[in-house]
């Protein structure tokens, strides 16, 4: 299939890059609005508990919108329950929220509702709060929360008024993301761009990795804004698409641009030189795109929105990108001819120094050769100390916590987390700790008095109010809100002290939900316990199915690759080791703190999407370089003799062979996801260093160290595969019918007879594909 397409490339290059810029254009105009399309959230399970019951509040009481908070601070000494002041600019604002058609009843305010003075008064009185909730979802509340924000913040008659809340978190989420989109496109293209210029050495050849970036970019841009159209679409996605487009744009690219200089060094004429390079790494691009797509695709298997984002825009960028690899590289190549390696900084640089230009080496006299060489024959306690020392850099993720994101992932500059943290410190109670219980199959409201008495019982929860009555510690204080009845359905507030994410809110939860209600009501929690508890619940149910689903499409694809069932259980193993490691850093830094969290502020979890997400996109990325090693190294395993000298000598020789391109690719990604790492909102910062330390962890101590210690101790069983795989192989083994021919290697019709004499004999001896 690569060869015939390739066939038809070089037929016209100039129209297919013709109809390339004209496909690019569309696409660009098109996606330029995606931003506009996508949402904020999405990380709640939509058929969970929690989140029913905000369907029921949002259906039946027009109340499951989403938080806002306006904060009024007034000067020192000024009690803003009872200072006439304070009560005309509250009082005020109440009523220009109750005009305002977004704003869901009740407006809850200390002036209207006394008795909520601990959670609407701070404790020295200096303050008061304006607690809504506003229509729209997650698609359009943070927009009117923008708007209420810039409507109300200011000064009124001395007294600071300032909005936050859940939709302003989101709101500003949604624009700070949009900004650390452009910064970390201006960190990653620019120095990419210079990175390239000293790997190729020239100008021309530098920017066509920038270009198919560039192309794979504005395509998946294009194609996350249709998806829109159909179904929600995290934000997020946008940060994945920029940086895996031209992560493995120039991670493809250079893959083949190399391979077809090393061919042109070879002797071959251009045309030769392209359609061989197409049908060997044009082959291991292919294989690496379907790879990291399945592990990208596996995110589709959770019901958050926000993972399945991801698994729409991976797939979609793995697509683009191999595509406009494969097509438009050699298109490319195709035109530009001797040009490509025109304006080659290099030269000038010789000429100044006064130096020759270096002349070709033997592999076997590379650094790379040499390092493997000694790995080689020191394999055993290189494998022990290097596992050793990963195990040690992963114990911290044994103590990994989950958890929901709240405020506290914005900046502290950030209005919306500057107001929540103020809250926690200056209010008796929290009102975004409120939970609420929607009961349905209600015939009395004096029914749920005996529940409501319990729940009110439980450590740390203030009050608990029925549509009859308040309790308080089991008993009863006050008159309930009857408002809080419709039809058989009724809502249960459960006020409450401790922190919903941390682990005194969790017990308080298991607490409440252990108490049986009454008769045969049906009971729902929702609120931040709940909704936290429900989404860790959920990935941990879809987790299985995930990790089983990527470990069986890796294991199925690497041995259709090499034939054998040994190489993919090393390649499973290795890079859970490496990814164990990963993950322990990000413990490290962003849950428990450590050099303060690098910038964000720890809150003892981790939003339990990201590790997730993170292992999907590490995994696939790992399989990419696997892959790209795996190519050589079996390319010259088929030219060889098939003994254990053999093997050695293929493991050695591919490494070498492929070291330099898998380093600088590393390092280019590392630069890539790097410029995510200095975003402001938290987990996508944690995003980026996670990615960045997996993929230079895993070019550099897994693939020059761990695996060919492994394959060393392995020996010619690396290549093993019981019979009846062996022969399924054969018939339906992924192969490019050979590899390139290399000037000093055997004749491949003797080695391809004895391969065939002595198959059924020896399941180790090489097959040529």
């Amino acid at each position: 299939m690569l060869a015939k397409m390739t066939h038809l490339v070089l037929q016209a290059p100039r129209k297919v890059l013709a109809g390339a810029v004209l496909l690019l254009v569309v696409a660009g105009v098109f996606g330029a609005t995606a931003a506009g399309h996508l949402l904020a959230g999405g990380y709640s399970d939509p058929a969970s508990a929690s989140s029913r019951a905000d369907l029921v509040l949002d259906e039946t009481f027009d109340r499951g919108g989403m938080q806002v908070v306006v904060k009024l601070d007034g000067p020192a000494g000024m009690d803003m329950a009872t200072d006439p002041v304070a009560r005309e600019v509250g009082t005020g604002i109440v009523a220009e929220l109750a005009a305002n058609e977004h704003v869901q009843e009740p407006i809850l305010s200390v002036w209207d509702n006394p008795t909520m003075a601990p959670a609407l008064v701070s404790e020295d009185s200096s303050s008061a709060l304006v607690v809504f909730r506003l229509d729209g979802g997650e698609e359009n509340a943070p927009g009117y929360a923008a708007e209420i924000d810039e409507q109300f913040s200011g000064e009124r008659d001395g007294i600071t008024v300032r909005v936050g809340g859940q939709a302003l978190v989101f709101s500003q989420v949604n624009e700070q993301t949009s900004r650390d989109l452009a910064i970390a496109e201006g960190i990653a293209i620019p120095i990419s761009f210079l990175f390239l210029i000293v790997v190729f050495g020239g100008l021309v050849a530098a920017a066509l990795p920038v270009v198919i970036g560039i192309v794979a970019i504005i395509g998946t841009f294009a194609l996350l804004r249709l998806i829109a159209a159909f179904t929600d679409v995290s934000i997020f996605a946008l940060n994945l698409t920029t940086a895996l487009g031209l992560a493995l744009a120039i991670d493809y690219t250079l893959l083949l641009v190399t391979r077809y200089r090393e061919e042109l060094a070879r002797g071959a004429e251009r045309p030769t030189a392209i359609a061989t390079t197409m049908v060997t790494a044009g082959r291991t691009v292919a294989f690496s795109a379907v790879t990291v797509a399945l592990s990208l695709a596996a995110l589709a298997i959770f019901p958050m929105y926000f993972l399945r984002s991801f698994a729409f825009a991976g797939v979609g960028v793995v697509l683009v990108a191999s595509l406009a690899a494969l097509i438009l590289t050699p298109a490319l190549l195709a035109v530009l001819g001797p040009r490509i390696d025109a304006l080659d900084v290099r030269r000038p640089v010789r000429r100044l120094l006064r130096r020759p230009a270096p002349s070709p080496r033997p592999i076997e006299e590379t650094r790379w050769y040499r390092l493997v060489q000694f790995v080689l024959r020191h394999a055993l306690p290189v494998a022990l100390v290097v596992t050793a020392v990963l195990l040690v850099l992963g114990a911290p993720f044994l103590g990994i916590r989950f958890g929901f994101p709240d405020d506290r992932v914005l900046p502290e500059s950030a209005s919306s987390h500057a107001i929540q943290q103020e809250i926690r410190a200056d209010f008796e109670q929290d009102m975004a700790s409120t939970a609420a219980v929607v009961v349905t199959g209600v015939d009395d409201p004096s029914m749920l008095d005996d529940y409501a008495s319990r729940l009110s019982a439980v450590a740390d929860v203030d009050s608990v109010t029925t549509p009859a009555t308040t309790f308080v510690d089991g008993r009863a204080v006050a008159p309930g809100a009857p408002d809080d009845l419709r039809g058989d359905t009724a809502i249960i507030t459960v006020s409450s002290g401790a922190e919903p994410m941390h682990e005194d809110g969790q017990r308080q939860l298991e607490s409440m939900r252990a108490i049986a209600p009454p008769g045969d009501v049906e009971v729902l929690f929702t609120g931040p316990a709940a909704t936290n508890a429900d989404t860790v619940d959920a990935i941990y149910a879809h987790l299985p199915w995930v990790l089983g689903s990527i470990a069986v499409a890796t294991f199925v694809l690497l041995f259709l690759f090499t034939g054998s069932v040994v190489l993919p259980l090393k390649a499973l193993v290795l890079n859970i080791l490496s990814l164990s490691a990963t993950f322990g850093a990000m413990v490290w830094f962003f849950q428990d703190g450590h050099l303060d969290g690098l910038g964000t502020t720890a809150t003892g979890y981790l939003v339990a999407t990201m590790p997730v997400l993170m292992f999907c996109i590490a995994f696939g990325l790992s399989m990419d370089y696997e892959v790209f090693l795996l190519g050589r190294i079996r390319e010259e395993w088929l030219s060889s003799d098939g003994t254990r000298a053999a093997s050695d000598h293929a493991v050695a020789v591919g490494i070498a062979r492929t070291g330099r391109v898998i380093t600088a690719a590393a390092l280019l990604m590392s630069i890539v996801f790097a410029g995510i790492a200095a975003s402001e909102v938290s987990f996508m910062r944690m995003f980026g260093v996670g990615l960045t330390l997996a993929v230079l962890m895993d070019a550099t101590v897994i693939r020059m160290l761990l695996v060919p210690a492994f394959m060393r101790l392995a020996g010619r069983a690396n290549w093993w595969a019981p019979g009846p795989l062996r022969r399924l192989h054969d018939r339906i083994g992924l192969s490019e019918g050979g590899p390139a021919p290399v000037p000093a290697a055997p004749d491949r019709r003797s080695t391809q007879e004895h391969s065939a004499q002595h198959s059924e004999e020896d399941p180790l001896t090489p097959r040529i594909g």
